[in-house]
């Protein structure tokens, strides 16, 4: 029997007792209810309902944007799509038209749904009501995608 320093032999500081527990049977047992639980969930059984269209996306692309401005004037605002001015109550149908104009085979279903329809407030004076106000109108009427166009300040 050899002995370490101080006399002490090995073999005793072999077998005294330790402090760190034994942590293999812990993950041996989380392991298995790991599994359990795995084999015993419930697998989904929602199905997913898909509609697909009917024919290509290529309406968006023969469509062309419609980019509607708004300026203010001392009765509150104006509303130009193109060069023309329009009324609010006629925004929604005079880019229905624009949009029928892209293409004959075109239904109003079609413009509705892939027409990219765009509005900007040329001059800070135009109030925020005005702008919501047109993309209510239109949003009522059932243009999918409708945008606002954002600018830099002059100032900033």
């Amino acid at each position: 029997m050899t002995t370490a320093l101080y006399g002490a032999p090995t073999r005793a500081r072999s077998l005294a007792p330790q402090s760190e527990p034994n942590v293999v049977p812990f993950i041996d047992v989380l392991l298995v209810l790991l599994i359990i639980f795995m084999v015993t969930a419930p697998t989904p059984t929602v199905d997913l309902q898909l509609e697909l269209p009917n024919r290509p996306l290529l309406i968006a692309v023969a469509i062309p944007p419609t980019v509607i401005d708004i300026e203010p004037s001392p009765s509150g605002y104006r509303i130009f799509i193109g060069a023309e001015e329009h009324r609010l109550e006629d925004v929604a149908e005079v880019v229905l038209a624009h949009g029928l104009q892209a293409g004959s085979s075109l239904t109003a279903a079609d413009v509705l749904a892939e027409a990219h329809v765009s509005v900007r407030a040329r001059d800070q004076g135009v109030s925020y009501g005005a702008v919501v106000a047109v993309l209510d109108a239109l949003t009522v009427a059932g243009y999918a995608k409708v945008s606002v166009f954002a600018q830099k300040a002059e100032g900033a």
